[in-house]
C-alpha cells in the first residue's frame, strides 16, 4: 500500500513561480462576466454623470515672483545666514496664496458673499447627491454648538471655503510663474476671481513689505536710542579711566612715554660724559705717576698754560743744546738754561697736578649726574610699565567705544533707508497674463470621464472576479486535489442527466423480488452501461486500474466508496463503478453498507425486503440476501431498513459482518462497500481496517478543501488506505474555464473525443 504524502503540501516543484500566468489567465476566463458587467455599469454612470453634470469653466492668470523676496534692508536685518533656494520661495508663496488671508480679501474685494450666483451655484444631481450625504454624516451638525457664528460670518466663511476649494495655484514648469486657476460654472465670474486672486497677493504683498519695513523703522528708531546711549557711555568710560590712572597723552603719546624717552637720552648723554672724564682723569693721573717729561711734551692735554709752559720748555732745551754744542755744557749760559728747564717741569707738573684734580672732579660729577639719571628712568620705567599694563583695559574700552559708535552710525543710516522705503513701497511680483472668460467649459471632460468609469468598473469588475478566486475554497482540477490533499485524482465525472425509468406494478415487482432481481429507479444509476465509452466510464476504469494496482490481496479486493458530507454522489459512483467491473465480466458484489441513509438500496433495489441487516443480525449466508443484475450479473446485497437502527457502528463492526466479508472474498473478485459519509457518523472510521482501498468522492465545486483535508487528516488510517479521489458532478460548461494550458484537465479535454463517445 503506497504512503499518501502530508495533506495540504504543495507537491515538491510547485509554487516555484511568482506569478503562474496559465493560472492568471485562466481566472480571467472564469470571472470575465463580472468585469464585463462592471465595467457597462461603470460606463453607463459616467454617460449619467456627464449627462447632468453642469458645466464647469475653468480662468486663469499668470504671475512673476521674485524668488528674492524682501527688500535690501529687511535682508540686511536679517540674522539668516544662508540664502533662500528659489524651490522653497516658490513654494512659499503657492502656500501665501492659497491662505485664508488672500481668499477673504477676494471675498472682501468683489462682494462674493451677495452674489447669488457664486453662493448658491447650480449643481447636478451627483452633486446634490453628495452634498445631501455630506449633511447627513456631519457629525459636528448632529453635536450643535452652543455659540453658533453670526450670520454673516457664516456667509463669509462659507464663500472663503468656497474659494479654497475651487481654486488652484501650480508652478509653471521650472519658471518663477504661478498659474492661478479658477474653477465655477460662470466663466466670467472665474476670470474676475482669478484677477482677483492676483490683484489681492500684490496688495498683500505691498503691505506686508510696507508693514514690515515700518516695523523695522520702529525697532532701529529704539535700537539707535539704545547704541546712542551705550556709545556716549562708553566714550564717557574711556575719559574716565584716562583721568583716574593719569593715562595723558599728548600728540598721540602718553607723557610718562614722553619721559621716559626723554630720560634715556639724557642718561645716554651722561654716560658718555662719564667715560670722557674718567679717559682724561685717568690720562693726566697716568703722565703725573710717570714723570716722563718727554711724555707731557708730546702729548697735549688741551691746556693753554700747560702749551705755554712746554713751549718754553722746549725753546729752552733748544738753546741749551745749541750752547752745550758750541760752548759745552759747563757754559754759564747752558747750566742757567738747564735751571729753567727744571723750572718748568716742575710748573708743568704742577699745572698737571691741578688738571687731575680738575677732571676727577668732573669725572665725580658725571658720575653723579649718570646715577640720578640712572634712578630717573627706573622710576619711569616703573610708571610706563603699569600705564602700558592699564593701557590693555583702556585699548579694551576704546574698541568697544569705537564698535557703539560705528554700530551707531550703520543704524542710523538704515533708519533714513527704512524711512526712505516706507514712503515708496515696491513689490517685485507682477501680473503678465490676466484671465479672460473661458471659451468652453474644463468639466467634465467627457470623453475622459467614460474612459474613466469603463475603466473603473472593469476595475471593480477585477476586484470582485479576484475576491471570488480568493474565496473559491472548492475542488476544482486535479492539480488541486494533489496540491491541498496529496492524493491522486483519479478522474472528474461530469454532471450527467437523470431520468426516472418507468414504475413497474406491484405484480412485476412482487416477480422481481421472487426472482431476486435489481430495479434501477433512475438513468444515472446505469450510465456506465448506456454508455460504455464516455469520459464517466473512463474515470471508472481509472479507479479499477488503481485498485488492481494498489491492493495486493489474493482474495477479492474489498474497496470502499465514501465522500466526506452527504449528497455528493458516492451512491451513484458505487453504483456505476459495480456495474463497470460485472461488465468486464469480473465477479462483483456490491453492499449498501449505508444504514442510515441506504440511497444506493433506493436506486437499484428499493423493492428488496432483506438486505444486509438481516444478514448481520440473522447470520444468514450471502446467497440468501443478494440481488443480481440480469444485464450484467452484479450482485447488489441492500439495506432494508424496516426500523430505525441507532447503533449502525456496532453493527459493520460485529463477527457477523466479518464473516460475511470473508465469505464474499472467496466467492467475488470485487467487494464494493457504499459506505456512508465520513463527517457525519462514525461507521467508516469503525470498519476501515476490514476495507482494503478506499475512493474518495467529491463533489465538484461544491464541498470546501478545508472540510476534506480536515477529515483525512482525522483519520489517517483512511487517508493511508486511500485509492484516489474522484471529482463528482463536474459542470463541463464551467469546468473549460478551469482548464490551464498543459494541465491535465486541459488535455483530456482536447484529446478525450479521440477515444471516447463525443455525444455522451
Amino acid at each position: 500500500m503506497r504512503q499518501p504524502e502530508p495533506f495540504g503540501r504543495a507537491s515538491e516543484g510547485d509554487g516555484m513561480e511568482l506569478i503562474n500566468i496559465d493560472r492568471v489567465l485562466s481566472a480571467a476566463r472564469r470571472q470575465w462576466k463580472w468585469v464585463a458587467i462592471c465595467g457597462v455599469i461603470g460606463l453607463l454612470l459616467a454617460v449619467a454623470y456627464v449627462a447632468t453634470a453642469v458645466p464647469q469653466y475653468t480662468a486663469s492668470s499668470n504671475l512673476l515672483i521674485d524668488a528674492g523676496g524682501g527688500t535690501r534692508l529687511l535682508n540686511e536685518l536679517s540674522s539668516a545666514s544662508t540664502s533662500i533656494e528659489d524651490e522653497t520661495a516658490i513654494l512659499s508663496q503657492v502656500e501665501i496664496l492659497r491662505s485664508r488671508k488672500i481668499s477673504s480679501a477676494v471675498v472682501d474685494r468683489l462682494d462674493l458673499t451677495n452674489n447669488p450666483v457664486f453662493m448658491t451655484p447650480e449643481q447636478s444631481v451627483f452633486g446634490r447627491l453628495r452634498s445631501l450625504l455630506r449633511q447627513t454624516f456631519d457629525v459636528s451638525a448632529w453635536l450643535g454648538s452652543d455659540d453658533p457664528p453670526p450670520a454673516a460670518d457664516s456667509r463669509k466663511r462659507s464663500a472663503v471655503e468656497a474659494l479654497l476649494r475651487n481654486v488652484g495655484i501650480s508652478r509653471v514648469g521650472l519658471s518663477s510663474v504661478l498659474s492661478i486657476q479658477y474653477t465655477s460654472p460662470d466663466r466670467d465670474l472665474s476670470a474676475k476671481i482669478a484677477d482677483a486672486f492676483a490683484e489681492a497677493y500684490l496688495t498683500d504683498q505691498l503691505d506686508a513689505k510696507y508693514e514690515a519695513t515700518r516695523r523695522a523703522s520702529g525697532w532701529l528708531q529704539d535700537r539707535i536710542e539704545e547704541l546712542r546711549q551705550q556709545s556716549l557711555r562708553s566714550d564717557q568710560a574711556v575719559q574716565t579711566f584716562r583721568a583716574e590712572n593719569n593715562l595723558i597723552a599728548a600728540g598721540g603719546q602718553l607723557v610718562s612715554d614722553q619721559q621716559l624717552e626723554a630720560l634715556n637720552n639724557q642718561l645716554i648723554t651722561a654716560q658718555n660724559e662719564v667715560n670722557a672724564a674718567k679717559a682724561r682723569y685717568d690720562r693726566t693721573k697716568a703722565l703725573i705717576d710717570s714723570g716722563d717729561t718727554n711724555a707731557v711734551v708730546t702729548d697735549s692735554l688741551g691746556s693753554q698754560l700747560v702749551t705755554s709752559i712746554r713751549t718754553k720748555y722746549l725753546d729752552a732745551l733748544r738753546r741749551e743744546n745749541d750752547i752745550s754744542s758750541r760752548l759745552g755744557p759747563l757754559h754759564q749760559q747752558a747750566v742757567r738754561l738747564r735751571a729753567e728747564m727744571d723750572e718748568y717741569r716742575r710748573q708743568m707738573f704742577s699745572e698737571l697736578t691741578r688738571l687731575a684734580d680738575t677732571y676727577q672732579g668732573e669725572y665725580e660729577v658725571a658720575q653723579a649726574r649718570e646715577a640720578s639719571l640712572r634712578e630717573s628712568v627706573a622710576k619711569a620705567t616703573g610708571v610706563s610699565s603699569n600705564a602700558n599694563n592699564l593701557q590693555v583695559q583702556l585699548r579694551e574700552l576704546e574698541r568697544e567705544a569705537d564698535t557703539y559708535r560705528n554700530l551707531y552710525q550703520t543704524f542710523l543710516q538704515r533708519y533714513q533707508e527704512a524711512i526712505q522705503q516706507q514712503s515708496f513701497p515696491v513689490t517685485t511680483a507682477r501680473v503678465i497674463t490676466n484671465a479672460q472668460p473661458p471659451l468652453k467649459p474644463s468639466q467634465p471632460r467627457k470623453l475622459l470621464v467614460l474612459a474613466l468609469g469603463a475603466f473603473l468598473g472593469c476595475a471593480g469588475g477585477a476586484g470582485i472576479g479576484a475576491a471570488r478566486e480568493f474565496r473559491d475554497r472548492f475542488f476544482r482540477t486535479a492539480d488541486q486535489v494533489s496540491e491541498n490533499l496529496g492524493l491522486e485524482c483519479l478522474g472528474l465525472i461530469t454532471r450527467v442527466p437523470n431520468q426516472r425509468t418507468q414504475k413497474r406494478s406491484p405484480a412485476e415487482l412482487e416477480a422481481m423480488e421472487a426472482q431476486r432481481l435489481i430495479r434501477r429507479s433512475s438513468s444515472v444509476s446505469r450510465y456506465v452501461l448506456d454508455h460504455p465509452l464516455s469520459s464517466f466510464a473512463e474515470t471508472l476504469r481509472s479507479v479499477k486500474i488503481a485498485a488492481d494496482l494498489t491492493i495486493e490481496e489474493p482474495r477479492g479486493k474489498i474497496i470502499g466508496v465514501v465522500s466526506v458530507l452527504p449528497g455528493e454522489g458516492k451512491s451513484t459512483v458505487s453504483a456505476n463503478l459495480a456495474s463497470l467491473l460485472a461488465l468486464q465480466g469480473a465477479r462483483t458484489l456490491l453492499i449498501d453498507c449505508d444504514l442510515r441513509n441506504p440511497g444506493l438500496t433506493r436506486a437499484v433495489a428499493a423493492h428488496a425486503k432483506n438486505g444486509l441487516v438481516e444478514a448481520i443480525l440473522q447470520e444468514r449466508p450471502v446467497a440468501d440476501v443478494v440481488y443480481t443484475d440480469p444485464d450484467t450479473g452484479l450482485a447488489v446485497i441492500p439495506a432494508v431498513l424496516k426500523q430505525r437502527i441507532p447503533h449502525t457502528s456496532e453493527l459493520l463492526t460485529s463477527n457477523s459482518m466479518t464473516a460475511l466479508l470473508n465469505e464474499a472474498s472467496r466467492h467475488y473478485d470485487y467487494i464494493l462497500l457504499d459506505l456512508p459519509p465520513i463527517n457525519p457518523v462514525v461507521d467508516v472510521r469503525a470498519m476501515a481496517h476490514r476495507v482494503d482501498g478506499f475512493v474518495f468522492v467529491v463533489e465538484w465545486g461544491n464541498t470546501a478543501r478545508r472540510v476534506v483535508r480536515s477529515a483525512l487528516n482525522a483519520n489517517p488510517r483512511i487517508a493511508e488506505r486511500c485509492l484516489g479521489v474522484v471529482l463528482n458532478k463536474v459542470d463541463s460548461e464551467k469546468m473549460k474555464f478551469y482548464r490551464e494550458f498543459g494541465s491535465t484537465e486541459y488535455y483530456n479535454a482536447r484529446y478525450a473525443s479521440y477515444y471516447t463517445d463525443a455525444a455522451s
